[in-house]
């Protein structure tokens, strides 16, 4: 072993032990003003993927590796000190959508994953939690995590970035004690969505999916979080989709299974102008009864409602369904100039 590595193991151990330290002495009686301040509601025990994990007092250091989760955080009050970059590449990996939540509080640091999880960095944030909800995490992954402070991973009921906004909304209002504010949120977003559907009612019952053209045509699953947008209009997915796609949240598809791609509406999440330029210039596909009707939806994934659309939470739904609907309502209208 190179003296280097032995360096680095020692440097890692160390601002391990740092923060476990720094996350203990926070405790004591504001321990106990804390967990009185939310009614009594610690401690509260959260279920996950690799077993479970309880948090003793409202959490005040939240470092997100979910990607999404700093949304539902902040819809209820809480800015996270760290943030997992994903879409955007927005200040703090804090959306447009929620920068009224944001307001004037200091921006979170950003994480980065490209070379795997930044433990000493997530260490150095002296986080009270690491929330994981909108994740992949692995077990190793979550075993060191949890050496630095309380972690809650994705839960076992869904499939890895399976999540569901309204479950990840009430996960973190649990966590935080504010589980009618959490409820509240969720119903408003619901709302829209059912008026949405009243007044759409073409949508219920159609078929629909969303795809990019990464490497060909990858589709997304049920379990994912844009094709529960649709299904939530009251669209419906492919029959055969989740057999195609598996355990998976989205798969490419082999030219032998386009025939998922003609459906009632398509929503294209793609560059502008290239992405588009291929698929008219694919014969497979240009052949196709959703393609030669006009049934698409294209949403440039560079811009902020192509982000709005793959980063799906209780603050970015309400922008992104007033955007979306009504290119749906022109894509299933029958009209093929619309």
């Amino acid at each position: 072993m190179t003296s280097s590595l032995v360096g680095r193991r020692r440097l890692l151990f160390g601002v391990l032990v740092s923060a476990l330290l720094a996350v203990t002495a926070c405790g004591g009686d504001e321990t106990t003003s804390q967990a009185g301040a939310a009614g009594g509601a610690y401690p509260v025990t959260i279920a996950h993927k690799y077993g479970s994990t309880t948090i003793n007092a409202v959490p005040k250091r939240v470092v997100t590796v979910g990607l999404t989760d700093q949304d539902a955080l902040l819809a209820l009050g809480v800015v996270p000190v760290g943030t997992t970059e994903w879409l955007g590449h927005f200040p703090g990996a804090i959306g447009p959508w929620a920068q009224d939540e944001l307001g004037s509080a200091a921006k979170p640091e950003v994480l980065s994953t490209t070379d795997g999880l930044q433990y000493e960095k997530i260490a150095a944030l002296r986080p009270d939690l690491i929330l994981g909800l909108y994740s992949a995490l692995t077990q190793d992954q979550y075993d060191t995590l949890s050496k630095i402070a309380p972690t809650v991973a994705q839960p076992k009921e869904f499939n890895d970035y399976g999540i569901p906004w309204q479950e990840s909304t009430r996960t973190v209002g649990r966590i935080l004690g504010k589980s009618a504010d959490a409820d509240r949120l969720v119903s408003d977003v619901e709302d829209r969505f059912t008026k949405a559907r009243s007044d759409n009612r073409q949508f219920t019952g159609a078929t629909a999916a969303i795809a990019t053209t990464y490497q060909g045509y990858f589709v997304y699953g049920s379990e994912d979080p844009r094709s529960r947008v649709l299904t939530s209009l009251g669209f419906t997915l492919p029959a055969d989709l989740d057999q195609v796609i598996g355990t998976r949240f989205g798969a490419n598809l082999s030219a032998e299974r386009t025939d998922l791609l003609n459906v009632k509406a398509l929503v294209w999440l793609t560059s502008a102008a290239d992405g588009r330029k291929a698929l008219e210039a694919d014969k497979l596909y240009s052949g196709l009864d959703v393609a030669k009707q006009k049934r698409e939806v294209f949403i440039p994934d560079n811009t902020d409602l192509g982000n709005a659309m793959s980063f799906v939470s209780v603050l970015s739904l309400p922008s992104l369904l007033d955007q979306l609907v009504p290119q749906l309502a022109a894509a299933v209208d029958g009209n093929p100039a619309t």
